[in-house]
């Protein structure tokens, strides 16, 4: 029998552009380094909505804003565990205020039209694909 994750990332959109972020500690999400969107897995019996909104207050302190379901993808992972991830997006008009928490290493702003190279995004250009599906860029 193989475990299964529950996985929320969060597409932060802000006047054309999207926030990545780096983590310190890589053997936390699959031995991956490189650009990611904020995810987190869910905690035992927590709703994906509440997942996303504890992601942004625990990793970015942003509180009081509205996030979206965007969509919903499984696959296994490639330690044999099967993985369903809970995409959302949250848009702001103005650049949030972000304060990152110590498990984060840094976090950047990328124009949508000029994201980084897929080799430097986590799990093979992972968030690049997930940031097309939901801008439609």
């Amino acid at each position: 029998m193989h475990n299964c994750k529950l996985i929320t990332d969060i597409t932060i959109l802000s006047g054309g552009k999207t926030l990545l972020v780096k983590y310190k500690d890589g053997n936390k999400y699959d031995h991956q380094k490189g650009w990611f969107l904020p995810d987190d897995q869910l905690i035992n019996y927590e709703d994906p909505d509440e997942s996303a909104k504890r992601i942004l207050k625990e990793q970015l302190r942003i509180t009081n804003c509205d996030v979206k379901i965007s969509f919903v993808e499984s696959f296994q992972g490639n330690d044999k565990s099967w993985h369903i991830i809970f995409h959302y997006k949250a848009e702001f008009e103005n650049d949030p205020e972000i304060i990152i928490s110590g498990d984060l290493e840094s976090c950047e702003w990328f124009d949508l039209n000029e994201l980084p190279d897929k080799k430097e995004i986590a799990h093979h250009g992972w968030a690049f694909y997930t940031i097309q599906e939901i801008t439609g860029n």
